[in-house]
C-alpha cells in the first residue's frame, strides 16, 4: 500500500470510529475542503466541521472503497455514510465520491461530490423529495449547515474552563 493510500485509509478508518482528531491528523495545516452542503471551507473550518459531524452523529456507519491513485498527488475513492439525520430523525444513506490531493503524507485538498437533491430528499422527507432539486431549497439547506457550523465554532472558541 502506498503512503497516499495509507493516509486515505487512516482518514476513513478514523471517520468510521467518529474520531475527528484522527481524521484531522490526516490533513495538512492549510487544507481546503468543499462539498455540496458546506461549500468551500478552509483549514480550521474544515477541522471543526468534522468535529461537529462526528459529535452529532447518530446510528452512524461508514464504508469506503475503490481508492484510486490518479498520480503521485491525486486520488479518489468512494464512501457511503449511513446515519440518522438529527434535524428530522430520518435515515440517510449518502453515497459520495471523494477527490483528494496529497502531499508529504497529508491531505491538502479534499472535495466530496454527491447529489444534494437526493440527500435533501432523504434527510427532509416528502418536502425534500418534492422541492430538494430547487435552488431555493438547496440554498436553505446550505445556509443552515453553515450557520450550524459557525455556531459550533463560536461555542467551541468561547468555552471557559475553570479550575
Amino acid at each position: 500500500m502506498s503512503t497516499n493510500e495509507a493516509v486515505i485509509s487512516r482518514f476513513y478508518d478514523a471517520f468510521s470510529r467518529l474520531d475527528a482528531a484522527g481524521m484531522n491528523a490526516c490533513y495538512s495545516e492549510d487544507v481546503v475542503f468543499s462539498d455540496p452542503v458546506f461549500g468551500l471551507l478552509h483549514a480550521d473550518e474544515t477541522r471543526s466541521m468534522w468535529e461537529m459531524l462526528c459529535k452529532n452523529a447518530k446510528d452512524f456507519s461508514l464504508t469506503y472503497s475503490n481508492i484510486t491513485l490518479l498520480d503521485e498527488e491525486y486520488a479518489t475513492c468512494n464512501w457511503v455514510a449511513t446515519y440518522t439525520f438529527s434535524g428530522t430523525g430520518r435515515k440517510v444513506v449518502n453515497k459520495i465520491k471523494a477527490f483528494m490531493r496529497l502531499k508529504d503524507g497529508k491531505i491538502t485538498e479534499h472535495s466530496d461530490a454527491f447529489r444534494l437533491s437526493t440527500w435533501i430528499g432523504q434527510a427532509l422527507g416528502w418536502k425534500g423529495v418534492l422541492f430538494g432539486w430547487t435552488g431555493v431549497m438547496k440554498k436553505a439547506v446550505q445556509k443552515k449547515a453553515v450557520r450550524n457550523l459557525n455556531r459550533f465554532i463560536e461555542e467551541k472558541n468561547t468555552k471557559v474552563f475553570t479550575t
